[in-house]
């Protein structure tokens, strides 16, 4: 049994820090250590992980994983999240540091890992790996489907070494203002309300083209807002049995439809369940804007969200599993 210091005894407030209340980060992070399937994940890595030879051993996969997915928890770049794990209690406890006896992986450590990750893309077989474990759980994809893009935007600015935009972002217009940067499109099973596949494409690439690749070809229904209306030959090639429950238009020269008003209202109700996704994704997990450049770095990072999303969305029901 490893000795404990007292740096460590201080983290787990053995005789210090008696009057610390338990935070909410605390109880976050307990419950995702309790439900990440990290020993699948550590499996799927492994292959491509350095492996302990005549130089410094590396540090342990698990613990690598730990560290990347603080990373995207809480929205923070490699420095951020170094200096983040020093003064946070709750993160050293999570990952297992001991600063009595042990370095912090620092910020070049995690860059090369992520660089790993994107090189192999590990982040979209994580995202596919952890669809697998839920759906082992017994969150099983049913006959619907809901589709969804939302935009993530990227920075305009010129102020770099390329004295230019990111060439692999876009920009367009909605709701009459433009929008710069990449699209993440998903596709959302309709009853459990995770996501099961996604897309990112530059932010001018219109909604429609992503169906055939966010549907898995079993649904009977997909959903879907104006966007993907009028869209059944799309959806009929992937989907062959599938009803187009898309929302459709509801105002012809000028005259409402109240009928078709009523039917997307009822189709709204169920398409919402995307927005679920988005609101982790976006809101909880920070990922409103890119942080690196090109597409590819910021799919493995969206992969990667997406796969802690649905974690977190059927959290309780991984939870009741596994307690004793």
């Amino acid at each position: 049994m490893k000795q404990q210091t007292l740096a460590m005894a201080a983290d787990q407030g053995a005789g210090f820090e008696t009057k610390r209340k338990r935070t909410r980060r605390d109880e976050f992070l307990d419950t995702m250590n309790r439900i990440v399937p990290w020993s699948a994940l550590c499996a799927l890595v492994e292959p491509y992980y350095p492996r302990r030879g005549n130089g410094r051993p590396p540090i342990g996969l698990e613990r690598r994983l730990q560290i990347h997915f603080i990373q995207h928890w809480f929205n923070l770049a490699d420095l951020a999240c170094e200096e983040a794990r020093y003064d946070s209690t709750s993160l050293r406890r999570f990952v297992g540091i001991d600063l009595g006896g042990e370095a912090m992986p620092d910020a070049t450590t995690m860059h090369k890992f992520r660089h790993l990750l994107e090189k192999h893309k590990l982040g979209e077989q994580i995202f596919a790996e952890m669809g697998r474990v839920l759906q082992a759980s017994g969150m099983k994809l049913n006959s619907g489907t809901i589709v969804d893009a939302t935009l993530i935007g990227a920075s305009g600015s010129t102020k770099n070494e390329q004295k230019a935009r990111d060439p692999e972002m876009r920009q367009t217009k909605k709701n009459g203002n433009w929008h710069f940067g990449m699209k993440l499109h998903i596709g959302v099973d309709s009853r459990s309300g995770l996501a099961h596949s996604a897309v990112v494409t530059a932010a001018n690439v219109h909604d429609k083209h992503a169906i055939p690749q966010l549907l898995h070809g079993q649904e009977q229904r997909v959903y879907g807002d104006n966007a993907y209306a009028s869209q059944k030959a799309l959806i009929h090639g992937k989907a062959p049995k599938a009803r187009d429950f898309t929302n459709q238009r509801t105002r012809r020269n000028g005259v409402v439809d109240e009928v078709a008003r009523r039917k997307n209202r009822n189709k709204s109700r169920i398409r919402a369940r995307v927005e679920h996704v988005f609101a982790v994704v976006k809101r909880l997990w920070g990922f409103t804007k890119v942080r690196y450049r090109g597409l590819a770095k910021n799919a493995n990072r969206a992969f990667v969200t997406l796969a802690l999303a649905n974690v977190y969305l059927c959290r309780r029901h991984l939870l009741a599993q596994v307690r004793p």
